[in-house]
């Protein structure tokens, strides 16, 4: 089934996005004006398969809620609604015949306000049914059963503003420090990041440990893979040298590295192909 990636072309974190969106049908939605502090976007997958097929996924430091019917995924006819943790490796799911997601996606440091009574590091490598997390449980048919895309956004919004977001100043804080990462360059070491801030660097690691659910250095390393990865499945001429010394490597060998171990094949493999 040809696929389209909608009007919204951010593509961090996939492995190969024009092969994904030529098997998928694949878009990003706002969530509610409300839920936009707390939340990136909806993801939405539709597709109807006549060969398996694998899509890989660098994951971002976010928490996922996700509703998902497709075959093997449990309850075919119902669907099934997961907490998906932040994701410590790359992220490979095997996609057959039809099938439908919808996804939430949440900023780092942006999941506490919906279960503030567990750190979110709890979730960090795992997927749990969403009822084991939230109170009522996610009802999976009313997100997945729609026909018209708009009416499944208005079910994702209409069940996150009923649970209700509990104000946080501190959820504040780690959503700001974990955008100011992501979008500047200069923030290299947890160490500068953490005087900045006037923290201890072990304060800092608590904020991040309890909100986003993983160490601000993991951060920092996982949004560097990202601007990488882009660039390698974006740029067959990319200056590796150039742009590990713009993310702050001491040489390539050592972002190749990290690269490698991340997505499995090294990055001048994956622009080549």
């Amino acid at each position: 089934m040809p696929g389209s990636p909608g009007p919204r072309r951010d593509t961090r974190g996939i492995v190969d996005a024009p092969e994904l969106f030529t098997h998928v049908r694949f878009r990003r939605r706002e969530p509610a004006p409300a839920l936009r502090p707390y939340l990136e976007h909806y993801w939405l997958m539709d597709w109807d398969l006549r060969r398996p097929y694998a899509s890989h996924l660098v994951p971002h430091p976010s928490v996922n809620l996700v509703f998902e019917r497709y075959p093997g995924c449990g309850d075919e006819d119902t669907g099934f609604a997961e907490v998906s943790g932040i994701g410590l490796e790359l992220f490979t799911q095997k996609l057959e015949g039809r099938g439908r997601v919808c996804g939430v996606q949440f900023r780092p440091g942006g999941f506490r306000p919906f279960a503030p009574d567990r750190p979110v590091s709890e979730w960090t490598g795992r997927r749990v049914p969403a009822s084991q997390v939230f109170a009522p449980p996610a009802p999976p048919s009313a997100v997945l059963d729609p026909a018209q895309e708009d009416a499944r956004v208005a079910a994702l919004d209409a069940y996150l503003l009923a649970l209700g977001p509990r104000p946080d100043p501190q959820a504040d804080r780690a959503m700001a420090l974990a955008d100011l990462v992501r979008t500047d360059r200069t923030v290299r070491r947890v160490g500068e990041l953490a005087r900045a801030e006037g923290l201890s660097v072990r304060s800092l690691q608590r904020l991040f440990a309890t909100y986003v659910g993983v160490g601000p250095k993991w951060v920092i390393l996982r949004y560097r893979i990202h601007e990488a990865l882009e660039r390698a499945e974006s740029d067959p001429a990319v200056d590796w040298a150039g742009l590990a010394a713009d993310l702050g490597y001491s040489d390539q060998a050592h972002l190749v590295r990290d690269f490698t171990a991340t997505v499995g094949v090294p990055p001048t493999l994956l622009g080549a192909r």
